[in-house]
C-alpha cells in the first residue's frame, strides 16, 4: 500500500458519522468519484434486535457509527466519471424533480423530453442523477398509486371533490347491476356558461375510444364568438346503444338547465339519430358531410355513380324536383334491396340533403370536423392502457389550452379593429367594429360580393314593409330582399337566401340595399350577439381550469421555486452576489435536517381527491368498467385445420403404411422387406 493510500485508507477508517443513511451516503459519494456502485449487504441487531449496530457496505440511527474496516480493491473494472453517474446507487430522482416531472407529465410532455429538459436544466446527463427509464418506472409508479383505489372510484372521487370547490360544476355516473360504472358526463361551470351563450348548435362523435376500457369518448363541442372550438361537456358510455344515447343527452339537457339546441351535426350512427329524436325531438338533426363522403368511397365502386350521389348533398332544387331525381337516380342503377347502403341513405335523406335543410342554421358547419378536430388532439400520446382518471386529466389540459386561445383571440379583438380600405363603405366599417375579427373576415365577403349585386324589377311597397327583388350580374338567381321600417328606424331585414339565419351574418344582397337606402349602420338583426365581444356580457366566467387542488406544502414550494428562478438569473450576472446567494442557499440547505419544524407529507402531484358527501358505502360499490368490444367488421375466423388423414399405400391402397413398406409390394416382386 503505497502513501497516498495509506493517508486515504487511515483517514476513511478514522471517520464517524450519525447516522447509517450519512455513512452510506459518504460511501456513494466516494465510491462516484472512484466509478462504482455501492448497496447495503451483512448488517447486525442489538440483543433487543431495535438498533443496528453494524452495517456492511459493499461494491455494486442513534448513536455514533464508525468505520471498522475498509478495502479498496474490486475484482472489476471501475467506471469512468462520465459513465459513473448511472450506476444504480448514483441514480437517484430527487423529491423536487419528481414534483416537475409529475407538472410536465399533466402538461402533456413526453418522458423521454421530460429527460431532455431536464439534462437542459442540469447541464448534461451525468448531472442529472437518473435515466429517461428511472423517469418512466417513478411515472408508471405514481399512476398506480392515483389509482389505487380503483379507476372509477378515484374520477368519481375526484368529480366530488371539484363539485365541493366548484357548486356549478355538474357531473353524474350510471353502473350496471353488477356495480361497474357503465356512463359518466361532466361539464364544469365553464362549459355550462359557454352553452348558455353559444349552445344553439352542437357537434358530437363517438367514434373514438380513448381508454383501456374501449369505451366510446363524447365530447360536445359548438362554435364561439370567434368562430372556435368551445367544449360544452363530455361523456363516456358503455356500448353506442339507444338507451346508452338516451341517457346521455338527458344528462346532458339536466347539467344545461333543459335548453335543447336548434341544430345537431352527428355521424350517421342509428341508435343516435333514435336518441335525438327521443330527447332532442325539435332539434333540426343533420348527418356528418365528411362521413357520408367516407362511405361514398367505401359503398360505392363506380366513378359515375359515386358523382351523382355526391350532387344529391348540395342540389338546391326544390324537394318536388329532388324528390323525382333520387327516383330516377335509384332506377337506373337499380337499386331494389332495401338493406343496401344506397337506399339506407334515401331513407335518411331528410338528415343530410340541402332541400330539407334550407334555412336552418347550423352556423356555416356542415361536418363534425370541430369534434373530430378535438379527437385528433385528444388521441395525442394516448394509447390504450390509458386509465379514465389519466384520460380525464388530458381531456382537461385540452380544455385548458382551447379556453387559453379564446383569451388570446378576446384580448386581440379587444385592442384592436379589422383594418378596412379608406374608400370602405360606412356598413363595412360598422361590421368591422360590431364583429370579432374572425367572424368580420366572413363579413366581409358580403361586402366584397355588393359590387356582383344589382336592382331587378320595380320595389313593392306595403304600409312599412318594401320588397326588393336583387340579381346577381351573369348569374340568373334572383333574390328577395323585405325591408320592415317603423317610426324612421330599420327593424327588420331578411333575404330569400337565409345566409342571415343560416350563418348569422348579412349577405351582399342585405349590404346592397341597405346601401340603396343610405343606412350608416348595421341594424341590430343583423349583428347576432353571439358574434360580437358581447355574446358572454351575461354568463361572465373563469377561464382557468379548478381541476387540482395541492398541498399547502407543495404550493410553497412551487411559488419558492418560481421566486428563486428569478432571483437565481438576477444573481447571475455578478460573482458577488452568485456567491453570496450560493452561500445563502447552502446554510439553508445545511439547516434542513436540524428543523425542528413539523413536516407535512408532500405529494409530488395534486393531492388525492378525498371521500366527499358521498357515503363511503355507496362509493365502494362502484367498480372500474369491463374492456368493451368495439363495433365494426368481427375478426376474421381463422380456417381450422384440417386433420390430416392417415397416409395410403400407393400400391394395395391399405392405410398405415407406404408403397416401400408394402409387405404385399415386396412379396408380389420377391423383394427382401426392408429392416
Amino acid at each position: 500500500m503505497g502513501d497516498e493510500s495509506a493517508r486515504e485508507y487511515y483517514d476513511i477508517v478514522s471517520k464517524t458519522f450519525a447516522s447509517e443513511d450519512d455513512a452510506f451516503e459518504f460511501y456513494n459519494s466516494y465510491a462516484l468519484e472512484k466509478g462504482f456502485s455501492v448497496r447495503k449487504s451483512y448488517v447486525e441487531w442489538d440483543e433487543a434486535n431495535q438498533e443496528i449496530i453494524l452495517r456492511k457496505l459493499v461494491c455494486s440511527r442513534q448513536g455514533r457509527w464508525f468505520v471498522k474496516d475498509f478495502i479498496d480493491e474490486h475484482t472489476h473494472p471501475l467506471a469512468p466519471p462520465d459513465l459513473a453517474c448511472l450506476l444504480r446507487s448514483h441514480r437517484r430522482i430527487s423529491d423536487e424533480q419528481k414534483a416537475d416531472i409529475v407538472e410536465m407529465e399533466i402538461s402533456g410532455i413526453r418522458k423521454h423530453k421530460i429527460m431532455d429538459i431536464l439534462m437542459m436544466q442540469y447541464g448534461g446527463y451525468d448531472e442529472v442523477g437518473c435515466t429517461t427509464r428511472d423517469i418512466y418506472n417513478f411515472c408508471n409508479q405514481y399512476k398506480q398509486e392515483t389509482v389505487a383505489a380503483g379507476d372509477a372510484k378515484t374520477v368519481i372521487s375526484h368529480m366530488m371533490a371539484r363539485q365541493e370547490r366548484d357548486p356549478d360544476f355538474f357531473f353524474k355516473y350510471l353502473v350496471d347491476r353488477e356495480g361497474h360504472l357503465k356512463g359518466l358526463f361532466w361539464a364544469d361551470s365553464q362549459s355550462r356558461r359557454d352553452y348558455e351563450a353559444f349552445g344553439d348548435v352542437v357537434v358530437f362523435d363517438s367514434t373514438y375510444r380513448t381508454n383501456k376500457y374501449n369505451l366510446p369518448f363524447v365530447p360536445f363541442v359548438g362554435l364561439n364568438h370567434h368562430r372556435s372550438t368551445v367544449i360544452f361537456g363530455c361523456g363516456i358510455i358503455s356500448h353506442e346503444i339507444g338507451e346508452a344515447y338516451e341517457w346521455m343527452l338527458r344528462t346532458f339537457s339536466k347539467a344545461m338547465a333543459n335548453k335543447h339546441p336548434i341544430s345537431v351535426i352527428t355521424d350517421g350512427d342509428l341508435a343516435m339519430q333514435r336518441a335525438i329524436r327521443v330527447v332532442w325531438s325539435d332539434t333540426v338533426h343533420k348527418l356528418c358531410v365528411w362521413h357520408i363522403q367516407e362511405n361514398i368511397v367505401r359503398h360505392v365502386s363506380d366513378d359515375a355513380v359515386k358523382e351523382e350521389f355526391r350532387s344529391f348533398i348540395y342540389d338546391r332544387s326544390s324537394i318536388q324536383e329532388h324528390e323525382s331525381k333520387w327516383v330516377d337516380f335509384l332506377e337506373r342503377n337499380k337499386v331494389t334491396s332495401e338493406e343496401s347502403w344506397l337506399h339506407q341513405m334515401y331513407k335518411m335523406r331528410k338528415l343530410w340533403c340541402a332541400p330539407y335543410l334550407v334555412g336552418r342554421c347550423f352556423l356555416g358547419l356542415s361536418s363534425n370536423q370541430r369534434s373530430e378536430s378535438l379527437n385528433s388532439v385528444l388521441h395525442t400520446h394516448l394509447d390504450g392502457s390509458m386509465t379514465l382518471f389519466k384520460m380525464v386529466e388530458h381531456y382537461e389540459r385540452c380544455l385548458s389550452t382551447r379556453r387559453l386561445n379564446e383569451a388570446v383571440l378576446d384580448i386581440v379583438a379587444l385592442q384592436s379593429v379589422p383594418f378596412t380600405e379608406v374608400d370602405a363603405s360606412s356598413l363595412e366599417k360598422h361590421a368591422a367594429q360590431v364583429f370579432t375579427p374572425a367572424m368580420f373576415v366572413l363579413v366581409r365577403y358580403s361586402t366584397d360580393a355588393v359590387r356582383n349585386c344589382t336592382l331587378s324589377g320595380e320595389m313593392l311597397d306595403i304600409d312599412d314593409l318594401t320588397t326588393f327583388v336583387v340579381a346577381k350580374k351573369h348569374r340568373g338567381e334572383k333574390f328577395q330582399v323585405e325591408y320592415e321600417k317603423k317610426e324612421g328606424s330599420s327593424e327588420r331585414i331578411s333575404c330569400s337566401c337565409r345566409k342571415l339565419e343560416c350563418l348569422g351574418t348579412p349577405c351582399s344582397h342585405i349590404f346592397y340595399i341597405l346601401g340603396l337606402l343610405e343606412v350608416k349602420q348595421l341594424p341590430s338583426c343583423c349583428v347576432p350577439t353571439r358574434w360580437t365581444m358581447s355574446a358572454k356580457a351575461t354568463c361572465p366566467g373563469t377561464r382557468k381550469s379548478c381541476m387540482y387542488d395541492y398541498s399547502a406544502s407543495l404550493r410553497r414550494y412551487r411559488e419558492l421555486r418560481n421566486l428563486s428562478h428569478a432571483k437565481c438569473f438576477s444573481a447571475a450576472h455578478s460573482v458577488e452576489a452568485y456567491e453570496h446567494l450560493k452561500m445563502v442557499l447552502n446554510v439553508q440547505d445545511d439547516r434542513k435536517e436540524s428543523s425542528s419544524g413539523h413536516k407535512e407529507c408532500m405529494r409530488y402531484g395534486p393531492v388525492l381527491p378525498q371521500n366527499v358527501r358521498l357515503d363511503s358505502g355507496e362509493l365502494e360499490k362502484v367498480l372500474d368498467h369491463v374492456h368493451v368490444q368495439g363495433r365494426g367488421a368481427p375478426k376474421k375466423r381463422l380456417k381450422k385445420k384440417r386433420k390430416r388423414s392417415n397416409s395410403k399405400c400407393g400400391y394395395c391402397r391399405l392405410e398405415g403404411h407406404n408403397r416401400r413398406k408394402c409387405a404385399k409390394w415386396i412379396e408380389d416382386n420377391n423383394l427382401t422387406e426392408p429392416c
